[in-house]
């Protein structure tokens, strides 16, 4: 389809498009600030973890911006309260919070209500597990035995280290077609019991560290459940384009 026969539009119903013309998107389209506007203070706990998106150090480019970075920083600190206020950022105004960091500020963009699921969908239904007290005692066991300092370095992208590795070797060689490797039969009946799984894992903790899982699982792997993983936050609506 030709780009001038496609125009831009909001699905208001399952066949009802408002068509949006690109000047009135440029009418209510906001600029860039380079200004936050800090409309209020709250406890920094008070802030739902759901609703945190994306952080940005925040420092001063001055002299006179040092002085009043380091009056509302120490404020903050010493009062415990976080800033929320307001910035225009790639066109759209976003909610940010402020808080101490370091000699300057970490601002997170937050999300607004609307994006963040509510939990009530996925749990009101879900039936309460009651374990026995010989399973709670083994996995509080495994928790004692696994419980380590977080240090972020530890966690490496398996994936894009295994795909830099399948680019570099295939770089070094000549090409010679395209393969297409075998899939294995899925093995869907294979479901390991929660107690042994339990009890095999305090094992190899007991042994020493447990071998690095490779960037791939094989489709007959042991798995313990099966559980539909749903995101906190809503995806962003899609544009819907429709020919005129």
């Amino acid at each position: 389809m030709d780009r001038d026969d496609q125009i831009k539009g909001c699905e208001v119903t399952k066949d009802e498009l408002v068509p949006i013309e690109a000047d009135e998107l440029s009418e209510i389209a906001l600029e860039s600030t380079h200004t936050i506007n800090i409309e209020a203070f709250c406890k920094r706990e008070e802030v739902d973890e759901r609703y945190l998106d994306k952080p940005y150090y925040l420092a001063a480019e001055d002299k006179v911006s040092r002085e009043a970075f380091a009056v509302i920083r120490d404020a903050m600190k010493k009062k415990g309260m976080a800033g929320l206020g307001r910035l225009v950022i790639y066109k759209r105004e976003r909610v940010v919070l402020l808080e101490p960091y370091g000699k300057g500020l970490l601002a997170t963009l937050l999300r607004y209500q609307d994006e963040v699921r509510s939990p009530t969908a996925y749990f009101e239904d879900m039936p309460d597990g009651k374990p026995t007290d010989e399973m709670r005692a083994l996995a509080e066991e495994l928790i004692a035995r696994s419980t380590k300092t977080f240090d972020p370095s530890k966690f490496e992208d398996r994936y894009e280290e295994a795909l830099i590795t399948l680019v570099k070797g295939k770089a070094s060689k000549p090409s010679k077609g395209k393969g297409r490797a075998k899939a294995e039969a899925s093995n869907t009946g294979n479901v390991v019991n929660l107690m042994e799984a339990l009890k095999r894992s305090i094992d190899s903790e007991k042994a020493g560290s447990p071998a690095k899982p490779s960037a791939r699982k094989s489709s007959g792997s042991k798995r313990t459940a099966t559980a539909s993983k749903q995101p906190a936050s809503k995806p962003a609506p899609r544009k819907v384009r429709k020919a005129a």
